[in-house]
């Protein structure tokens, strides 16, 4: 086994407490802002931008350092076309058949259907894989661990960025995603973790009226 290798941490500015203060405040109001938002405008996005939110998301931390992901960037509007073709087909199973009278009425303040027009006005989706193993530097098959945790925060930051960025973004796991691996071509030791739909909000863009929890509700000091 390879001894392992270190390199100088550079720590990030120091601020006073203050700056430290308004700095946390600041990003936490842009945060608090965000909204997950279903009415997307066709406005396109340049490549860039979206490589650097995607390039945010690959410093999350992952299990061994392995970064068990892989991002699907897809713009074409034939396979946008085919992957709503294949998304709506699962979700009318989901609003007709698999989901619960409860888990009916939690979505209900929210609007969801079966229609995911979506998927194809956004000008981007990304698809966010998870690998189950990968290949090591030399090539060696090699397991991935805390995929799931790996990929999760991965998503987390890829969202915050998108946000940042100025842009606004969709959640979406029709369930189950197999279609996608098909779609897109992707190798059998990727699953689908989630489609993150991304692009301007249309200027009659609504959201439903939720509120979120109070600090107090959600944190615990001990």
């Amino acid at each position: 086994m390879a001894s392992p290798k270190f390199i100088p941490f550079y720590p990030p500015p120091e601020y006073s407490e203050s700056q430290r203060r308004k700095i946390s405040s600041e990003y936490y109001e842009l945060m608090n802002n965000r909204r997950t938002v279903r009415e997307f405008s066709s406005t396109p996005i340049s490549l860039e931008v979206i490589d650097d939110c995607i390039k945010t998301a690959n410093t999350a931390p992952s299990g061994a350092n392995l970064q068990p992901w892989h991002f699907c960037v897809v713009s074409d509007a034939n396979v946008k076309s085919q992957i709503r073709i294949a998304a709506e087909k699962e979700e009318h199973e989901f609003y007709t058949h698999r989901a619960t009278p409860e888990w009916l009425e939690a979505l209900e303040p929210l609007g969801t259907n079966k229609q995911k027009d979506f998927l194809e006005t956004a000008p981007v989706l990304i698809v966010v894989f998870m690998q189950k193993y990968g290949k090591l530097i030399d090539g060696r098959p090699c397991k991935h661990y805390y995929t799931q945790e790996s990929v999760g925060l991965a998503t987390g930051m890829l969202i915050s960025a998108i946000h940042n960025a100025g842009l606004v973004s969709l959640t979406h796991t029709p369930s189950p995603m197999n279609f996608l691996n098909k779609i897109l071509d992707r190798p059998e030791n990727e699953r689908p973790f989630l489609l993150l739909v991304v692009g301007h909000a249309s200027s009659n863009a609504e959201v439903p009226n939720i509120h979120r929890k109070t600090i107090d509700q959600i944190r615990t000091i001990i």
